[in-house]
């Protein structure tokens, strides 16, 4: 029995009873109607009509299993649905036509029954390509509105998406706020508040205000089409268990009428009674046949793919499923992955005299002119602090140093601590000991002065995803042996950012290639899963055995390289889709283990002629359809709630950095030109200090 899988986008999603009218749902009820007419004619006294009413039961029971088994026949291969052909019209052969129209009905009632299961895995899924817009409301030139199908917008159009409408195409707002619902792509159920300079992707849903969305990718080349584009291929990409399966049922199913013609012909040889010798094969065929062997695994991971994408998380096939399961390394990216990626100011430092709104308010004013990451954290800072500035006036960016201008008069910067030492002939000592503590313990530091003066040091951090800490706590729980932190930030953050989440160890300074050499190492402990953002990370995510992709919704890299992509920034769906994948591979197990145990007591009573055929096919379907529902479980999985995580902290704030030899379980090693920093728990070493001279 081969399941063949429909593309996505061929696979409409209708109505729940659509089944009803499928040729194969039409041609089953036929066959049950054809058999129950046939029994009733026998019980009326009219066995000679019997035979007809059962060939025409042949006719409509076995018409794809026959398309199927010649189809396969054809390519030099056996199949499950040829040796149910064979067994029918063997039972016909010796005048068991109502035993042959038996089989035939259950066998295509499983097959019936297994087809829609699978769909209802795929249906969850395939609704992604409902969510397409057909049309699209083109802002023109001239001001004007036109109607268009959605494959005539190119890069650089500007459309109108008004409230309770769909997102076209993917693009950026450029006017217009809105709340989002992302759930059809991200998993995430809450709407995103978006505004001007913000993503948006095409089949989200805009909630509230009217937007105008300046097009960037073609309809072809969206998030959502080249989701369908990958759920389409994750179909075709089995298991390793599922190819092996299927290869054993090919051989399998040779070895199946090799012993049946041994049965057939054997006992006679001593005398047996030709009809029921060849009874009993003809039972034994049927009983021996892989039908539930051959349906655990698609069965299995297409439940468990559809269970994932409800929630975010996108398998790009079974196999990868699988080799999730095997999982025993973790390894880790930091920025996007385990904190959140936007700077923060996280401590400050002031010159005697000088208070901490003065401080805040000189580098607030002339951060309100920078595009600077570390400008938008001031300007929080500065809200959040009720702190209010001045202007700045002859605003100007120094490359790679900071930003130089007038406040209140007097010229003023921010900056780092080169600019600080050409714009002052002197920098307070106290403050320049604070300082080295920051950077010690992962802070990125902006020196603020004017004319005067240093007024003091602005400490930046970044803050731990507030399930960081339960994601890994979780992979603990589900047995993870070893976990690692690659960035390419500097050893301070990194050392804190694993003590923090207590991560085995951490290696700081690296460049993308370097954290793929840091995956073959770490292959050594076991078969290693890579976590990252999908950009920087692309030569680890291809190393590891997996590649998991935070981010997907707003990463283009992430669906071309990683093998698991985590549609959120939720660093806990990760957890989850290791749990959902061994759940997968212990599932598959269980059905391989009952259809066997099932194929082995019926084939042991066959021998000794302590079944009927109709028995054995009861028995032989039974536990097929068995198997298919336990396969199915995984579409009801729901992991359990995660225990309460502690909040998040601000990187480089939880402690000091201590003394310049780390303590006993943390140690630094070099590469070959000295620059790398890299710390592995269990010995003791010096640490590389910097200084800020």
């Amino acid at each position: 029995m081969i399941m063949t899988a429909t593309p996505i986008s061929a696979t409409p999603v209708r109505s729940r009873l659509y089944w009803l009218l499928d040729p194969q749902t039409l041609l089953t009820l036929a066959t049950l109607v054809l058999v129950a007419a046939g029994l009733l004619v026998e019980w009326l006294g009219d066995p000679t009509l019997a035979p007809y009413i059962y060939a025409a039961a042949y006719l409509t029971g076995g018409w794809y299993a026959a398309q199927q088994g010649i189809r396969t026949l054809l390519q030099g291969d056996v199949d499950v649905d040829l040796l149910m052909i064979l067994a029918a019209i063997g039972a016909a052969f010796l005048d068991y036509w109502h035993e042959g129209a038996v089989l035939l009905l259950l066998f295509s009632a499983s097959n019936t029954l297994q087809h829609f299961a699978l769909e209802r895995a795929r249906r969850a899924i395939a609704a992604l390509v409902e969510l397409r817009p057909h049309q699209a409301t083109r802002l023109e030139p001239d001001g004007s509105e036109v109607t268009v199908p959605i494959e005539d917008l190119v890069p650089g159009d500007r459309v109108i998406v008004l409230p309770g409408e769909r997102v076209p195409a993917d693009g950026v707002i450029a006017e217009g706020r809105s709340t989002l619902d992302e759930s059809s792509l991200t998993g995430e159920s809450m709407p995103v508040g978006k505004g001007p300079g913000d993503p948006v992707f095409a089949g989200t849903i805009n909630h509230h205000g009217a937007l105008t969305v300046t097009v960037t990718k073609d309809a072809s080349d969206s998030l959502l089409a080249r989701i369908v584009a990958m759920v389409e291929q994750a179909q075709e990409e089995k298991a390793q268990s599922q190819e092996r399966i299927e290869r054993f049922e090919q051989i399998y199913a040779r070895v199946v009428i090799g012993l049946t013609i041994a049965a057939a012909t054997i006992p006679r040889l001593w005398g047996a009674d030709p009809d029921a010798t060849m009874y009993r094969a003809l039972t034994l065929m049927v009983v021996a046949s892989p039908c539930a062997v051959a349906i655990a695994a698609p069965a299995t991971f297409l439940s468990a793919m559809s269970t994932a994408a409800r929630r975010g998380v996108l398998f790009k096939g079974g196999k990868y499923i699988e080799r999730l399961a095997d999982v025993q390394v973790v390894a880790f990216d930091k920025t996007g992955t385990l904190t959140e990626g936007r700077p923060q100011v996280t401590a400050m430092v002031t010159a005697p005299g000088v208070t901490d709104g003065e401080l805040l308010a000189v580098a607030a004013a002339l951060e309100a002119r920078s595009e600077h990451p570390l400008a938008a954290a001031v300007l929080r800072h500065a809200q959040e602090q009720n702190v209010t500035y001045p202007e700045a006036d002859d605003v100007t960016a120094v490359p790679s140093r900071g930003v130089v201008g007038t406040v209140a008069g007097r010229p003023a910067f921010v900056g780092d601590h080169v600019l600080a030492r050409q714009r002052l002939d002197r920098l307070p000592p106290e403050v320049m000991a604070q300082a080295e503590e920051l950077k010690e313990r992962g802070h990125t530091l902006a020196f603020v002065g004017t004319d005067t003066g240093l007024l003091g040091v602005i400490g930046f951090g970044d803050r731990l995803r507030p399930d960081a800490y339960t994601a890994v706590a979780q992979l603990r729980e589900l047995g993870i042996r070893h976990t690692a932190l690659l960035t390419g930030d500097h050893g301070g953050v990194a050392r804190v950012v694993a003590k923090e989440l207590d991560i085995d160890e951490w290696h700081a300074d690296m460049l993308p290639e370097e954290k793929a050499q840091v995956i073959n190492r770490l292959s050594a402990k076991g078969p290693v899963a890579m976590v990252g953002d999908g950009v920087n990370d692309a030569p680890a995510l291809a190393t590891a055995s997996v590649g998991v992709a935070m981010g997907g919704a707003g990463t283009d890299v992430a669906l071309e390289t990683a093998d698991v992509v985590l549609m959120t920034d939720e660093i806990s769906l990760f957890p989850f889709a290791l749990d959902v994948s061994r759940r997968a591979r212990r599932t598959l197990y269980q059905g391989l283990g009952l259809a066997v145990g099932v194929i082995a007591v019926l084939v042991v009573l066959t021998l000794f002629d302590l079944i009927t055929l109709s028995v054995g096919v009861i028995g032989h379907e039974g536990s097929t359809l068995l198997v298919v529902a336990n396969g199915l479980r995984m579409l009801w999985y729901r992991p359990a709630p995660p225990k309460a995580a502690k909040a998040p902290a601000a990187i480089g704030m939880p402690e000091p950095a201590g003394p310049a030899t780390l303590t006993k379980g943390e140690a630094l090693s070099y590469s070959g030109d000295g620059h790398i920093m890299q710390g592995v728990q269990g010995t003791g070493a010096p640490r590389e200090r910097r200084s800020l001279e």
